[in-house]
């Protein structure tokens, strides 16, 4: 089967066929995506030897009440697999940034818990990465593009 064919199959699927600008609006957003990360990723690996996903990790835990969320939860807000999570959170257990601790209520459940030098490695971590926010994206909005651009995304995950 060619490449062809599989898209002339994915549009007998669709409700309708994708125009050439839509699909190019899409390809741009993904593009967009890729760099912004990438250059946030380089920022905290070289500033701080903290990679974006351990990032959002602490940021996500110091979010959460008591700075604890249940492994499965932790890994729906990273938007990590759940075998993903189990290997990050691994490996910043053995930096001390955070530690596992059993579920009272549920013998099988388990909690990551930010630490005390988790929470002040993103607080450092956190100037860099707020920096390149505004350097990379926010900055290169007008007030009125980022508002509508937050109610763009908004409307895709349909809040």
């Amino acid at each position: 089967m060619t490449a062809q064919t599989d898209i002339g199959e994915a549009e007998r699927v669709m409700k309708r066929r994708l125009k050439p600008h839509e699909l190019a609006v899409w390809r741009l957003f993904l593009r967009a995506h890729s760099r912004l990360t990438r250059r946030l990723e380089a920022d905290l690996i070289a500033e701080h030897s903290l990679p974006l996903a351990s990032y959002d990790v602490l940021l996500t835990l110091v979010e959460a009440p008591n700075r604890r969320l249940r492994m499965t939860e932790l890994a729906d807000r990273v938007v990590l697999s759940r075998s993903g999570m189990t290997r990050l959170v691994d490996r910043l257990e053995r930096e001390g940034l955070v530690v596992r601790e059993a579920c009272a209520n549920d013998a099988r459940g388990m909690f990551t818990v930010l630490t005390d030098a988790g929470y002040q490695r993103l607080r450092k971590a956190s100037r860099t990465h707020l920096r390149g926010i505004d350097e990379y994206a926010v900055s290169k909005l007008t007030p009125d593009e980022l508002e509508t651009f937050g109610k763009t995304l908004a409307k895709l995950l349909d809040e």
